[in-house]
């Protein structure tokens, strides 16, 4: 024999002596089995994702989903030529959504998957646009939502749309619909309820919305569309709450947005944009595209991408069909009305959503009351000590002087898990109560939630702030104290 066997143990291969590379590109390979060791090794630094209740997104999918993924990593759903059986999935989910949600043309409509619901939310909102100047509108067109996922400013500000953002008011931590005639114009393509809340899980109120638009045409002619985003709750409402009229059973509303990703149940990387018609999409927005030896319609902002996730999502819809999201959603309602008890027997909260599918998503969210010192950015930062990722910032515009948590419930979530998470509450509670923090972390230690409460900041990063504050205060009091001089009158 010659030449030097490879050990058989991973850890003494050539490569894993060395760290990993970090600045610039690498010159040599290494072992697959290496790399594999390093990346995956690196990762354990990452936080648990099903104890991650900051996150919208699905972090439990069953062993057959995962196979699908796996078997459609090489599948590009745009490639409807070479895919056409992927295509002809992601159609059937087209349809069964345009179904679910009451479409009155369910095999006809037009529909598309994406990304995510934040490329659907877009797509309806270029698509009321459109419409809009179709009927001649000039200007510079606006929109009017609630507090709202940062992906419509984005559309805002990409699409050169105004956004009118209606402030909170008194006790109200949703839009209105004595709110709307205010703030919408002849420039006005559409008012976005957010059926599901990001800061609080509460749905907003789409048919009463849809009154107060109906009573504004017949005073001043204004005939303006609603668009839904339905990112959570357009995956909860139809199974546990269908005396909720949301959709399309309200002929004001021409566009719905969903993340199957989220309560669809899919994998990462899967959002819906559904129309009410097939006209209510107009077709300056669709492009037929010769690719790859075959003409096809696309109306997309991303092009290629993986066809693994609608594929799932079809996968998804037939295993459980109605009976069976009914049951996995009502579950999670379950839960998470045993976690909302629990906090209003553990400590000094108020709950702002329960966890009710009549009021909103599966999710709690809560704030102190009375006189309580408790800083939920201290709780927040000590329940991760224990691994829990739970979200603390302060609510939208005109009443960001509370603060509040919320626990974003998700399928795999139990009701063991809640009593875990009442104990680690109850401890850490305690903690703070014995031990307070001499300065208690801000919102703007906390990553400032104005705009995007999914966004977390690290444990590290929230230590470095306190200890950077603490040692400031510490300087500032040696430079206050005068050293003692000696007799000689040296010091």
């Amino acid at each position: 024999m010659t030449g030097i066997l490879e050990p058989d143990d991973v850890f003494a291969m050539p490569g894993i002596k060395h760290a990993a590379p970090k600045r610039g590109f690498p010159e040599h390979e290494i072992f697959p089995q290496v790399a594999y060791q390093i990346v995956h090794d690196e990762l354990l630094l990452d936080g648990v994702a099903r104890m991650n209740l900051a996150t919208f997104c699905t972090t439990w999918v069953d062993d057959q989903a995962r196979r699908l993924m796996n078997e459609c990593l090489d599948k590009n759903i745009v490639d409807k030529d070479e895919y056409p059986q992927t295509a002809e999935l992601e159609q059937r989910c087209v349809h069964m959504l345009a179904d679910l949600w009451n479409s009155p043309d369910a095999m006809g409509t037009l529909g598309t998957s994406t990304t995510g619901s934040s490329e659907a939310a877009m797509l309806g909102g270029l698509a009321a646009k459109f419409r809009w100047r179709k009927r001649g509108g000039t200007g510079i067109p606006n929109f009017v939502c609630g507090p709202v996922q940062v992906c419509w400013e984005k559309f805002a500000r990409y699409f050169d749309v105004e956004i009118r953002q209606i402030p909170l008011r008194g006790d109200r931590y949703t839009m209105n619909p004595d709110d709307i005639a205010a703030h919408c114009d002849e420039n006005t393509i559409m008012v976005v309820p957010t059926f599901g809340q990001t800061f609080t899980g509460l749905f907003e109120d789409v048919e009463g919305i849809s009154k107060a638009l109906d009573e504004l045409q017949a005073t001043t002619g204004l005939d303006i569309p609603i668009h839904v985003d339905a990112a959570s709750g357009g995956f909860l409402a139809p199974f546990c709450a269908p005396e909720i009229c949301w959709d399309f059973r309200l002929p004001r509303v021409k566009s719905i947005n969903a993340s199957g990703h989220k309560t669809g149940l899919a994998p990462l990387g899967a959002g819906w944009a559904i129309w009410r018609t097939a006209e209510d999409l107009p077709e300056e927005l669709i492009f037929n595209v010769d690719y790859l030896g075959g003409n096809m319609p696309t109306f997309n902002l991303n092009f290629s991408r993986p066809g693994g996730q609608a594929i799932t999502q079809y996968y998804d819809f037939i295993r459980l069909g109605r009976v069976g999201y009914r049951n996995v959603q009502n579950a999670i309602y379950t839960a998470g009305q045993h976690l909302a008890k629990g906090l209003t027997e553990s400590g000094p909260f108020e709950l702002i959503h329960d966890s009710d599918p009549k009021h909103g998503i599966t999710a709690v969210s809560w704030k102190v009351y009375g006189k309580s010192k408790l800083n939920l950015y201290d709780l927040s930062d000590r329940l991760r000590t224990r691994g829990w990722l739970i979200a603390a910032y302060p609510l939208p515009a005109d009443r960001e002087d509370v603060t509040i948590m919320r626990a974003v419930l998700r399928h795999g979530f139990t009701h063991d898990m809640a009593d875990l998470l009442i104990a680690d509450l109850n401890r850490s509670m305690k903690v703070l109560d014995k031990h307070p923090l001499k300065t208690s972390l801000t919102r703007e230690d906390a990553g400032g939630f104005t705009h995007n409460a999914n966004a977390l900041v690290s444990t590290a990063d929230l230590q470095a702030k306190v200890k950077a504050q603490l040692d400031g205060h510490a300087k500032s009091s040696s430079k206050k104290a005068k050293p003692a001089k000696s007799k000689s009158g040296k010091k």
